[in-house]
Order: C-alpha cells, then sequence, then structure tokens
C-alpha cells in the first residue's frame, strides 16, 4: 500500500483520498485516517476502486454498523446494498438537495457511494457542507433556527420513488412503518460538536411552531440557502469511483443532466446520529 494522501477539493467541503485500495483489509491507522479526513473534509472521493459489494460492505463495516435502509429499491438483491438505477432522472427525488433518509428518527451517520454503470456524459453529484450553510446564518437568524425542530416525513419520498416505478413497497405501510419524526433544524454534531443546518426539500414537511404562512417563507428560505456554491464541491463520476460521505453534515444533489443508464450501489452505515 502506497503512502496514504489527502487532497482538499474546496475550502468548504470534499477531499480526494490516494494510495488506497478499498478491495485490501485497512490497516488500523489507515481506517483512523480515513474517519478523520471524514470528520474535517465531510465527503472523501476514492478513484479507480473495482470493488465488488461483499468488499463495498467489507469496507463500511470498518466505521460502523450496517445502517439498512427501508427504502428498497426493485434492482437490489441485497437489503444492505441499495441499487439506484436511473435514467431520466429529472424531478425523481435525488435531483433536490437532501440528506438520505432523515424520515428515520436515527438516519444513517455516512453513505458509500459506488460508480457501477455510469452516462456517456452528465450525472455528477453536487455536495454541501451544512455546517458552512449553518455558519453563514445572520446572528439572528442563528438564534432563531436554534430553538426550532422540524418534522421529517417519509411520504414525498415514497411517492417520488412509487410514480418513477423504483420500487414495489406499499405507500400505506411504509407510512406505518417509518412514522413523521422530528428534528433540531440547527443539528448538533455528536462527533464534533458543531451546528449543521438540518432541513432539506425531500423530507421536512414544516417546522414546528411556525403558521402555514411562516412555514412557507422560513422553510423554502432555509431549502433553498444551502445551495449556495459558497458551501459545495461538484464531484465527476468515473468507472469505479466512491464517494463516502458524512450524512450528519453534508446534503447532496445528483445532477439530472443525462439520458442513459446510471447505476449506483449504495451502502449506508449507521451509529450515533
Amino acid at each position: 500500500m502506497n503512502a496514504i494522501e489527502i487532497v482538499p477539493l474546496t475550502a468548504a467541503i470534499g477531499a480526494e483520498i490516494r494510495g488506497v485500495d478499498l478491495r485490501e483489509g485497512l490497516p488500523d491507522d489507515v481506517v483512523a485516517t480515513i474517519r478523520q479526513a471524514l470528520l474535517e473534509h465531510l465527503v472523501l472521493f476514492f478513484r479507480d476502486q473495482p470493488v465488488s459489494d461483499d468488499e463495498h460492505l467489507a469496507f463500511a463495516l470498518r466505521f460502523g454498523p450496517l445502517h439498512i435502509s427501508p427504502l428498497a429499491t426493485r434492482y437490489q438483491d441485497s437489503p444492505a446494498v441499495t441499487v439506484l438505477n436511473q435514467i431520466g432522472p429529472r424531478g425523481e427525488g435525488a435531483d433536490q438537495w437532501h440528506s438520505d433518509n432523515t424520515f428515520l428518527a436515527e438516519p444513517p451517520v455516512a453513505s458509500i457511494l459506488r460508480a457501477v454503470k455510469l452516462p456517456s456524459i452528465g450525472g455528477d453529484t453536487c455536495f454541501a457542507s451544512m455546517y458552512a450553510a449553518y455558519d453563514a446564518l445572520s446572528p439572528a437568524m442563528c438564534s432563531f433556527v436554534d430553538g426550532l425542530h422540524a418534522v421529517h416525513d417519509i411520504t414525498k419520498v415514497m411517492r417520488k420513488a412509487i410514480d418513477a416505478g423504483h420500487t414495489t413497497l406499499d405507500l400505506a405501510e411504509m407510512q406505518r412503518r417509518c412514522p413523521p419524526v422530528e428534528h433540531p433544524v440547527a443539528k448538533i454534531h455528536p462527533e464534533t460538536g458543531r451546528k449543521a443546518l438540518f432541513v432539506n426539500r425531500n423530507s421536512t414537511s414544516h417546522l414546528v411552531g411556525l403558521s402555514e404562512r411562516e412555514n412557507e417563507l422560513m422553510l423554502a428560505f432555509l431549502c433553498d440557502h444551502v445551495r449556495s456554491p459558497d458551501f459545495q464541491c461538484r464531484f465527476h463520476w468515473e468507472p469505479d469511483s466512491v464517494a463516502f460521505w458524512d450524512n450528519r453534515s453534508v446534503q447532496h444533489f445528483a445532477v439530472p443532466d443525462y439520458d442513459e443508464p446510471r447505476v449506483m450501489h449504495r451502502v449506508t452505515i449507521g451509529g450515533p446520529t
């Protein structure tokens, strides 16, 4: 194994990791270096990693227990490996800024996504730091959101998945299994102690304690605020690329600019949120 190299992409978020082969059993010191880099850079990118599903899972398990998403797609064989298979992705949900599965009481800690099949052009993913989004609010707005909670609901995500034909799950059954939950709007990261903005268009239905009119204005403002390029990096996928991000402090946006198959395999990690 070569010496590990960490190459930051932007001042706010993102780093490329070089000198690591994810097919190998990684030494504890390398795992510790990657873990620290994740906390510092929020999303890590690995190139030229032709890993199998089993190797993908083994890598994830070095960082925590597996988190099994309740949103199984019709393409996957294993509950632990979510298969995302899209051709015309516009309006299907991934093209909104979001964190994964925030409609759960305990959303995943981190996600590891790898490219299996890519369109000939397009299909990049953008990532944004929710630390930077929170820090960019005015002191008065920070004081306001610090005391707020928001309700997160599976309904919108499920309807989009069903309408697009990506799942055979029943909406009513999933609403029963995953009832609405509340999360702080400014969520404190359990490892860094930093505050991150924690609302998104896919799952956040409303801010608790605000009127309907106030929600129309304030929730829209917060969801739009996270879109600033000041908080972002953009990743161009290549065959066998892998992205590993902290779901507690990162939102992502899959650019829907392709009309050929794009197949990605995702494994998620559980733990303290």
